[in-house]
């Protein structure tokens, strides 16, 4: 790939990464529940799930999702049923902000459920595939080895999103340390849980020919 393709792509994965989606509702709810530090878990699940969408795109198989109304449909409500789980998880969440920051998470469970939660937000989002199969092929060069540019490729989109999703995540635990009483942390978890069920229902409604 030459140099002003990459810096090129590398200019486009910032917008990407920053432009709000499930994977930034993801992150500040983590933030918002765990603190940074501790959500930080939940980056690393969205940055994998990233991964394997865009080989999902090298490999074929997003083009299937392109051209299949049957897989893509399949993805489609798998991914918008589990935001609305989200959303209806984080709805009912813990209301007391000095207990939720407090909470140790040395456990293997929480890192593993936060670790799956952001991997199953990005790889049942099928318009992140669908972006990343109407994306990636603009700023391939075909006389050149595609198993590298893709590797470069993903080792950007992720470095980007990585920054990104830990802006979201900053942002929202700030925020945590500033509520005091359980009734305005209560308030912001159902805002959360009230976007994170919008995300699904938009989602619903992204046709197959968007």
């Amino acid at each position: 790939m030459a140099l002003s393709t990459w810096l090129a792509f590398f200019a486009a994965a910032w917008a990407i990464s920053f432009s709000p989606g499930p994977g930034a509702i993801c992150s500040m709810a983590s933030g918002l529940k765990y603190g940074f530090r501790h959500a930080f878990w939940t980056i690393i699940g969205l940055q994998a799930g990233i991964i394997c969408q865009l080989f999902i795109v090298a490999v074929g198989v997003g083009a299937l999702l392109a051209t299949s109304e049957l897989a893509f449909t399949l993805v489609k409500w798998t991914g918008a049923a589990y935001l609305v789980y989200l959303g209806v998880k984080q709805f009912r969440t813990d209301a007391a902000p000095v207990a939720v920051q407090a909470r140790p998470h040395t456990g293997a469970h929480p890192v593993r459920d936060q670790l799956l939660r952001g991997y199953l937000v990005n790889i049942t989002n099928p318009k992140g595939t669908m972006f990343l199969l109407a994306v990636v092929p603009q700023f391939l060069d075909l006389g050149r080895p595609l198993a590298l540019q893709y590797v470069l490729i993903g080792a950007t989109l992720t470095f980007t999103d990585l920054v990104a999703m830990s802006c979201y995540t900053s942002l929202a635990s700030q925020i945590l340390r500033l509520l005091r009483r359980p009734g305005h942390i209560r308030w912001l978890n159902r805002g959360f849980g009230s976007v994170f069920i919008l995300a699904g229902t938009v989602l619903a409604t992204f046709s197959h020919k968007s």
